[in-house]
């Protein structure tokens, strides 16, 4: 949720913001109206409320016509003090409502524009070249014996699939790996719920305009998050931290869920778009001043994780139209997929500034004992995803897959053999 005082004190930010994402400035001027009337309406509700009271204790005092006309008086001003009242809580709900739509503001020096219109800021590691014809994920997940997608959609439909033998060994390999650097950079593993409240997901910012990407479960009112930075957000809903604290980082490991609602005919081969996958997401609370330069420490933690799987991937400025609601800023790291000769996005880390921390009511206290909103951050540090960019660019000519020298000791394999 954006600050109001942001709003009251600069409303062009909140209109160039808007713009930037492709959203209709307009709600501006409705958002400063409403915010004017519910002011407006409070004062009055105050105003009258100070002038019962004061008659209150005034007609204990009196006598005669002068009590009379006090309690007619008070008769009078209780109704309106209710209807007051009434119109202010009205106000506000509708207020409130409507700061809910409001995706959080832009930071300075985004790229503007939709989609394609991120900006290229670095490009890491050569891509492999091959003297023979290379294969797919998936037809080297199948010869491995690693991945099975016909079983996957007999038992459960499509976009669900079985990894198993060497498949599951390197996912478990592949997350272990990436928990154990984040232990050793000081992160708290987390093994958080994957059903979480309303108010939860709501509060993350993974509701309205992502609504459908999530799984409901309508008789428990329940949602399966579609990463851990749900509940990991939420861990620190209504507290106060103490800031000298800060920052806190919490590592999460969990199955996501995500109904992929809208992805009709897009990569449906494989397990680059699947409706269940594990991940290792990095969560961090910190003061807003720092959330710029702890931002760039998520970054660099995901990119010694890719710099262990050994393939080329660059890093793109996510343009202000294809953020999430909840981002001021984000970050992809995108590997070299040989065989479909693009990239595709393996990581993100997102700087959601102090924009959930007030949905959820997370706060610290400054060092005047102030309590102020925290900023939460997020990055992936590793994910089932990963899986192709590793078959496929560490793939040989007989089918073999060379598993990358820092991730060996996790699998317990040098070499995926395919299955004879």
């Amino acid at each position: 949720m954006i600050d109001l005082r942001t709003l009251r004190e600069d409303p062009d930010r909140l209109r160039a913001s808007q713009r930037a994402r492709g959203e209709d400035d307009s709600v501006v001027e409705t958002l400063l109206d409403l915010d004017s009337r519910r002011r407006g309406a409070l004062n009055r509700f105050e105003t009258l409320r100070a002038e019962q009271k004061s008659i209150g204790k005034s007609v204990s005092r009196a006598s005669g016509e002068e009590k009379t006309a006090l309690l007619d008086r008070a008769k009078d001003l209780a109704a309106q003090v209710k209807s007051a009242e009434a119109e202010a809580e009205k106000l506000a709900g509708e207020l409130d409502d409507l700061l809910y739509t409001i995706p959080n503001l832009v930071e300075e020096g985004t790229p503007a524009g939709g989609e394609d219109d991120y900006v290229v800021l670095e490009e890491i590691g050569e891509k492999p070249t091959f003297d023979f014809e290379p294969k797919d994920h998936l037809e080297l997940g199948e010869l491995l014996g690693a991945i099975d997608m016909e079983r996957g959609a007999k038992v459960s439909g499509s976009r669900f699939f079985f990894l198993k033998g060497v498949g599951a060994r390197l996912q478990l390999g592949l997350l272990n790996m990436a928990m154990q650097q984040a232990i050793e950079a000081g992160f708290v593993p987390m093994i958080p719920p994957v059903l979480v409240k309303p108010e939860t997901m709501q509060g993350t910012g993974f509701l309205g305009a992502h609504a459908s990407e999530v799984y409901h479960l309508a008789d428990e009112d329940l949602f399966l998050v579609g990463t851990s930075e749900v509940p990991m957000a939420a861990y620190h809903a209504d507290e106060i931290l103490d800031g000298a604290a800060l920052p806190h980082r919490y590592a999460g490991w969990s199955s996501c869920f995500r109904r992929e609602a809208g992805s009709y005919g897009k990569d449906t081969r494989g397990i680059i778009r699947v409706h269940q996958f594990d991940k290792i997401e990095m969560f961090s609370y910190c003061r807003p001043e720092d959330a710029r330069e702890e931002h760039q420490r998520l970054l660099s933690w995901e990119k010694e994780m890719l710099a262990k799987i050994e393939v080329p991937y660059r890093i793109i400025d996510t343009a202000a139209g294809d953020l999430g609601t909840s981002a001021a800023r984000k970050f992809d790291c995108e590997a070299w997929v040989p065989t479909q000769g693009r990239y595709r996005e393996l990581t993100s880390t997102s700087n959601c500034t102090d924009f959930q921390a007030r949905r959820l009511a997370v706060r610290y206290r400054d060092k005047d004992g102030k309590p102020q909103h925290a900023a939460t951050l997020n990055g992936t540090l590793a994910t089932t995803r990963w899986i192709v960019a590793i078959l496929e660019n560490h793939q040989q000519a007989d089918g073999s897959v060379v598993v990358p020298k820092a991730l060996r000791p996790y699998v317990g394999l040098d070499v995926l053999e395919p299955v004879k």
